[in-house]
């Protein structure tokens, strides 16, 4: 047999990329290997283990292996930090026309998202990246992370700083249409 681990997460299935090692993957390309041990293991029976970087010759664990899973730990921590910000401002809904311009909407399910609120759109503005991203924003209720909270002004997460309404919408509408 041959490890090409790193073939499956890049795609590269050259003889450069049909190789054991992981150095170097991202954290998405990680979790894809994850995802694919995950699937293997639950769906078919072990017959044995592949000599080389991740098992020595009695099929015990080698600490290239222990560094994989520690990244891929660090991967799934990533992973749930940025499922947590969706949950907070989950992406809006959009469609482009060049009759129409742009529309931005939100619903109960927009960016797969499923929550008991739909939101009015945002434009969200995160250190380090570039331009800004229309997210849905909770607008009653108390502030993301102050749920029991009873000293809020019930405008929901509409004042965080990192937000920016779309010019020439309402403040409180759940769509927005932005002309050519």
């Amino acid at each position: 047999g041959r490890d090409a681990t790193r073939a499956f997460a890049s795609g590269d299935f050259s003889g450069a990329g049909l190789v054991d090692s992981v150095s170097g993957l991202s954290p998405a390309e990680l979790l894809s290997i994850h995802s694919w041990l995950s699937f293997y293991s639950h769906n078919y029976e072990p017959v044995g283990k592949l000599v080389g970087r991740f098992y020595d010759e009695n099929g015990a664990p080698t600490e290239a292996l222990r560094e994989v899973e520690a990244a891929i730990e660090e991967a799934l921590k990533l992973q749930a930090a940025s499922d947590q910000k969706k949950q907070q401002f989950p992406p809006c809904n959009s469609e482009w026309s060049s009759a129409k311009g742009t529309r931005f909407w939100c619903s109960r399910q927009s960016g797969g998202v499923h929550r008991a609120w739909a939101g009015v759109p945002r434009r969200l503005h995160r250190p380090g990246w570039r331009g800004a991203q229309c997210v849905c924003v909770r607008s009653s209720g108390p502030p993301w992370g102050q749920p029991g909270s009873s000293q809020h002004s019930d405008r929901g997460d509409l004042d965080d700083p990192r937000l920016q309404q779309y010019e020439g919408c309402h403040p409180l509408a759940e769509q927005c249409v932005l002309p050519t």
